[in-house]
C-alpha cells in the first residue's frame, strides 16, 4: 500500500493535501502548497503514485508530496 509523506497508508477515496509547490509537466500550471484533492485513486501498479482529478484532467502525483487529511 502507498504511504503519504508522514507514513500513513493511502487508499482509494482518501482526501490528500499537497505539501510543496509542484510544477505540472507539459503546462505552465503550478499546484500550490495546501491544495486539497478528494477521492484519490491508488495506482495499482506503483506504490509511489496516486491519481487525482483537477477539473477535467487527471494528474499522477508522487505520494512523497502528499499528506492524508
Amino acid at each position: 500500500m502507498p504511504q503519504d509523506s508522514n507514513g500513513k497508508e493511502l487508499s482509494t477515496g482518501d482526501t490528500v493535501t499537497v505539501i510543496k509547490d509542484l510544477k505540472v509537466g507539459g503546462t505552465s500550471a503550478t499546484l500550490k502548497r495546501g491544495q486539497v484533492f478528494k477521492n484519490i485513486r491508488v495506482d495499482e501498479y506503483s506504490d509511489s503514485t496516486v491519481e487525482v482529478k483537477d477539473g477535467r484532467s487527471t494528474l499522477v502525483l508522487k505520494t512523497e508530496f502528499l499528506r492524508k487529511m
